[in-house]
């Protein structure tokens, strides 16, 4: 090539941009390569090079016209500080905008803050040694506030220290804010959106919620705070009901007991109903030995018997679990009467979600504390009984158990079934349970209204969108990501704390 002509650099979309070369100037200049390299120097070089020539924005005017490849950080929070998993995390959001500049695009890489939130909240309910809601509003909701917005920034220098370190391009000079006003504005637009379409809600449902932060968690924080734990599961019996006007349908007899397992006892003191599968064998099978259970007559599912009763057990006799419904039993405790729940109170009701996977065949339903439990109820129209407080603990109907948290009365509660002759059999049982992933509390399935944004009905649009991303490992795209998507519940948006944005919905008299 002779001297003084040009080389085109070939790209993708673009402007074609010329790179002068000449014989004396070569585009890659040859130099030794020192295999004893201080590398950590040498990054350190590379980076003063950057800066000393204002690199990346040099980037950005080399690309001035190009066509735009849009880029906002997913924003980290800078009231703690950042360690080495967001390097990771950083790595790959510099991957891609410097992969895009390359093929011919203009890529900002717009920085940002995530300044709201429980985390922010946490910290400072830990600088001013409180724990609860009631202690917030003691304290001044618009103090406790200024407070949150004084410790957002907290870290913010280790965070530029990290971002320039690790030689992630970023437009921090301009990074959006999410306390500002004009974001906060574009949630409110995205959500007058929405509700033009139909898609926001309030609604009553059962939503995951943790009693010490006071608020409902959307399903993907539910995601990130699972735990193993060992729980006490039990096996509770249910006698059923004749005389005084309760009608004993056949297949039962006088003395027969339904047999209900749960890993959750703290549930029992609120149980409405047993839910049986319609399709589902049951059998009255009869124990048989020198314990206080002989002679005993326990309805369960047929695939389960021997499981549950073991191989000295008599079946007495087969139906289907259609032949239950309306059964009147027993509750396991008395606090919460069956008229309270409706004319369906205390009786067997039909539903699908009941398996002979484990348990007994017979779920306990307690519709203020799981979802299953909550629609079941809905179709019967069974009233919602909730007697849990906001905090977790239960309240004066609960008797001798009234203003403690419920998950620290389950052995208690397991005793008092025992005592009463009311046990079949306790026995631990480990599984992975939610806690909340802000402050590790044992999340509570609980009913409550929430604010929705009706995702399940964009279930379809967001399958297709799926098939259009190229995944990386591909097994993701229709494993992990797809199931996720096709079991998509509508997102629940709200949110009962004090430092975040403020739902723009007012009631009209």
């Amino acid at each position: 090539m002779a001297d003084g002509a040009v080389l085109t650099a070939p790209r993708t979309g673009g402007p074609r941009m010329p790179l002068p070369m000449t014989a004396a100037d070569p585009l890659v200049p040859r130099r030794e390569v020192d295999a004893r390299q201080n590398l950590p120097a040498l990054e350190h070089e590379v980076l003063e090079r950057w800066r000393t020539r204002d690199v990346f924005a040099a980037s950005l005017r080399a690309r001035e016209g190009a066509p735009a490849w849009v880029f906002y950080e997913g924003p980290p929070t800078a009231n703690g500080p950042p360690a080495l998993h967001h390097v990771l995390a950083r790595v790959f959001k510099d991957i891609y905008p410097r992969y895009k500049t390359m093929r011919g695009h203009r890529v900002e890489r717009k920085g940002g803050w995530d300044c709201h939130g429980l985390p922010v909240e946490i910290a400072v309910e830990q600088e001013l040694g409180i724990g609860t809601k009631a202690e917030i509003e003691a304290y001044g909701i618009a103090e406790f506030n200024a407070r949150c917005r004084a410790a957002v920034f907290t870290h913010l220098e280790e965070w530029n220290r990290l971002t320039e370190r690790i030689g992630f391009w970023l437009d921090l000079e301009h990074a959006y804010r999410t306390l500002d006003t004009d974001y906060i504005e574009s949630v409110w637009w995205a959500l007058a959106q929405i509700d033009e379409k139909g898609l926001l809600y309030e609604g009553y449902k059962v939503v995951p919620y943790c009693p010490r932060c006071g608020t409902a968690l959307s399903s993907h924080e539910v995601a990130q705070g699972y735990q193993d734990v060992v729980d006490p599961s039990v096996y509770v019996r249910l006698p059923v009901r004749s005389g005084d006007g309760a009608a004993l349908s056949a297949p039962l007899q006088r003395g027969d007991e339904l047999l209900v397992w749960t890993t959750t006892p703290w549930t029992l003191v609120s149980n409405a109903a047993v839910a049986v599968d319609a399709d589902l064998t049951y059998v009255r099978a009869r124990t048989e030995g020198d314990d206080a259970t002989a002679g005993a007559v326990f309805v369960l599912a047929e695939a389960l018997v021997e499981r549950v009763l073991g191989e000295g057990s008599v079946v007495l006799d087969t139906f289907p679990g259609a032949a239950l419904e309306g059964i009147s039993y027993e509750p396991p405790f008395s606090f919460i009467g069956g008229g309270e729940y409706g004319p369906h109170g205390h009786t067997v009701l039909l539903a699908d979600f009941v398996t002979a996977t484990d348990g007994t065949g017979l779920v306990h339903t307690a519709i203020a504390f799981g979802e299953d439990d909550f629609r079941l109820g809905q179709r019967y129209g069974l009233t919602v009984v909730n007697p849990v407080r906001l905090d977790g603990t239960y309240d004066e109907r609960i008797g001798a158990f009234a203003g403690r948290f419920v998950k620290d009365a389950d052995a208690d509660l397991v005793i008092d079934l025992r005592r009463r002759g009311r046990l079949l059999r306790e026995q631990a049982y480990e599984h992975s349970y939610p806690h909340c992933w802000r402050c590790g509390t044992p999340l509570l399935y609980y009913a409550k209204p929430s604010w929705y944004i009706a995702t399940s009905r964009v279930r379809e649009r967001l399958l297709a969108g799926n098939e259009t991303v190229s995944w990386y490992p591909p097994h993701i795209k229709h494993g992990r990501f797809c199931d996720w998507l096709s079991g998509n519940v509508d997102w629940a948006l709200s949110r009962e704390r004090y430092w975040g944005t403020p739902l723009p919905v007012w009631r009209c008299p």
